[in-house]
C-alpha cells in the first residue's frame, strides 16, 4: 500500500488592500466654547467619526470651510480628494486650513479643534466667529485603521532626556496636546506666546516640565518667544559646540519645515518650535548656528507666514 506524503494545498493568504491614512469626514458643529480672549473650541460630530484616528500629539488635520450658497456639499469625498479639489476652478474650491486635533473621542463620534480668533482676516477665523450648532464642514483627518494612522505627527523626541517646546498661538493647541501626552517623567520647558494675558489656560504637563505663557500685550509678534528661548539656552545649555552654517530659506517662496526623526537622539536635548515662519527661522539660526545645537535635535515648523494666506 502506498502512502502519499504530498501536503494538501494551502489556501493563498489574504492580502489586506491598502487603506488610506487620511480621508474626508463629514461633520457638523456640536458645541462652541470660548476658552479665552482669543481661543475658541469647536466640537464637531459626524456619523463616521468612530473611525477617526487618535494618535494625538501634534497631528495635523485639514478643516474644509463652506462656500457661500453651497457649503461643503460639493467637496470631493473620495481617496483622491486633494487632486479633485485642486483641479476645480478657484471660485469652486472650498477654503482649506490646517489645524491640530485637540481631543478625539471616537467612541462619542466627537473631535475638538481649538481656533485662534484674533482678528478676522482669515476664512477660518471669520467662520468660527459666527459658527452655530448644526453648521456643516468637513475634516480631512487620520483613519484609525489606515495604513499609517500616525501620519501628520512631527513630534519625534527619540530618547531625549530634556525637551524644549516653543510656539505662538497657532501652535498652542499642538503644544497643549503634546504636553498632555508626555511621559510623566519628562523634563524640560514649554513657552507659548499668545496675544493677551487672558489667553492663558490650564495644561496637563508633567511636573518636570515648566509651562510659561508669554502674553504679547501689543509687542511685536515673536519678541517674547525669542527672548524666552534665548534666556533658556543661556541658563541650561552649558556645552557650546561649533555652530552649523545653515542654507538660507526664502520663507516667502518655501515652507520652513525641517523635522528630524528622533533616531539620532539618545540622552540629548530635543527642541520643537512652531509658529510664524520668520520668527521660527530666526530661532532656528540661533539654536543651530549660534548656540551649536545639532540640527538633528531640533524640529522647526513655519505654521504660517505673516501677510500671506496658507496654501493647502
Amino acid at each position: 500500500m502506498l502512502t502519499s506524503t504530498v501536503a494538501p494545498a494551502q489556501a493563498p493568504a489574504r492580502v489586506r488592500a491598502p487603506r488610506p491614512s487620511y480621508r474626508p469626514f463629514a461633520v457638523s458643529v456640536a458645541r462652541v466654547q470660548r476658552l479665552s480672549t482669543n481661543f475658541t473650541r469647536v466640537t464637531f460630530t459626524g456619523p463616521d467619526l468612530h473611525e477617526f484616528g487618535t494618535a494625538g500629539l501634534d497631528q495635523r488635520i485639514k478643516i474644509v470651510l463652506p462656500l457661500p450658497g453651497v457649503g461643503v456639499s460639493a467637496f470631493p469625498r473620495n481617496d483622491s480628494w486633494y487632486e479633485t479639489w485642486r483641479d476645480l476652478p478657484h471660485e469652486r474650491r472650498n477654503p482649506i486650513r490646517t489645524y491640530t486635533v485637540r481631543h478625539a473621542r471616537p467612541e462619542h463620534r466627537e473631535v475638538d479643534i481649538d481656533f485662534v480668533t484674533h482678528g478676522d482676516a482669515g476664512p477660518a477665523s471669520r467662520w468660527v466667529r459666527s459658527a452655530l450648532v448644526g453648521d456643516e464642514v468637513a475634516i480631512v483627518g487620520p483613519v484609525a485603521d489606515g495604513d499609517n494612522p500616525a501620519v501628520g505627527i512631527e513630534w519625534a523626541p527619540g530618547n531625549a532626556n530634556t525637551v524644549l517646546i516653543a510656539g505662538d498661538e497657532t501652535a498652542a493647541p499642538a503644544i497643549c496636546a503634546i504636553l498632555s501626552a508626555l511621559p510623566r517623567t519628562a523634563r524640560g520647558c514649554a513657552y507659548i506666546e499668545v496675544p493677551d494675558a487672558g489667553d492663558t489656560h490650564e495644561t496637563d504637563a508633567p511636573d518636570g516640565v515648566t509651562v510659561t505663557w508669554l502674553p504679547r500685550n501689543g509687542a511685536a509678534h515673536g519678541s517674547a518667544l525669542e527672548s524666552a528661548v534665548k534666556g533658556w539656552t543661556a541658563r541650561f545649555i552649558t556645552a557650546h559646540h561649533t555652530g552649523t552654517e545653515l542654507p538660507d530659506i526664502d520663507i516667502d517662496e518655501t515652507i520652513l519645515w525641517e523635522v528630524p526623526d528622533g533616531s539620532a537622539l539618545d540622552g540629548e536635548l530635543y527642541a520643537w518650535l512652531a509658529g510664524e515662519a520668520s520668527v521660527i527661522k530666526r530661532l532656528r539660526r540661533f539654536l543651530v548656528s549660534e548656540v551649536g545645537i545639532d540640527r538633528r535635535q531640533v524640529a522647526f515648523m513655519g505654521y504660517w507666514r505673516d501677510g500671506r494666506a496658507e496654501h493647502a
